[in-house]
């Protein structure tokens, strides 16, 4: 038995978060009653139907990596009117992005319709390094990058990078570019670690999730991931 509306995120058709806001708002029906009550438990036998959609008859799974473009955010809608991560993909399945990645922050982006794969994904107990390029304002002193090397407290948690490494020093227009390693998905780590060593991030793209690289795909170019490679994802569940 596991809750409604992880369920219901887990069948893709959407977040954990709408889901909870489609079962209080009266969308939600378990076997042919209407449930409005949170915590509800249902099991693989159960017919749930969500805005009419029989979660039941939701099978196709499909797997995209995506080189976000900067100026698109990672959301199914928004009540902004801003470009969403979702209209860059060319398919008539409900799926949406693994994690996030800031409205001006480029690069390496999974989206999905398995709920499963997505909860292992973003799981801090899986371990998961993602690799970001970051390009500073100021030149980082081998000072700062030890600094960052042994771990900077952020909002009362210790984040120790796996890698930090200069790529590149341009001392005319006083910017560097480092490359970094994590493996957590706190919102804005990255500029987070730079600030507490007194730098602004002024482009950031992530490159790596895992074993994926985004260094063959352009700006808002994505492919389907291959079966292998959805079974090696599956493979970082410890």
């Amino acid at each position: 038995m596991e809750r409604l509306q992880k369920v219901i995120a887990n069948s893709g058709y959407t977040s954990r978060r709408k889901a909870e806001e489609l079962i209080k708002n009266g969308y939600v029906y378990v076997n042919g009653k209407l449930i409005t009550e949170l915590g509800t438990k249902v099991n693989s036998n159960d017919e749930i139907m969500v805005e009419g959609v029989n979660l039941n008859k939701i099978s196709k799974k499909e797997y995209y990596m995506l080189n976000k473009p900067r100026g698109y955010i990672c959301s199914l809608d928004d009540e902004k009117g801003r470009n969403i991560v979702t209209e860059l993909i060319d398919t008539k399945e409900r799926i949406y992005p693994v994690g996030r990645l800031d409205y001006d922050t480029t690069g390496l982006l999974i989206l999905t319709n398995d709920g499963n794969l997505a909860n292992i994904l973003m799981h801090p107990s899986n371990d998961i390094t993602k690799t970001y390029i970051a390009k500073l304002e100021g030149i980082l002193t081998m000072e700062e990058y030890f600094r960052l090397k042994d771990g900077i407290v952020i909002d009362g948690v210790k984040c120790v990078p796996k890698k930090v490494k200069i790529r590149k020093k341009t001392l005319e227009t006083n910017t560097c570019m480092v490359e970094i390693s994590i493996v957590e998905g706190r919102n804005h780590i990255i500029k987070k670690l730079f600030a507490s060593v007194n730098h602004s991030v002024i482009k950031l793209k992530r490159e790596s999730f895992a074993f994926l690289s985004v260094k063959n795909l352009k700006s808002k170019e994505y492919r389907e991931l291959t079966r292998e490679e959805v079974k090696k994802l599956y493979a970082l569940k410890k």
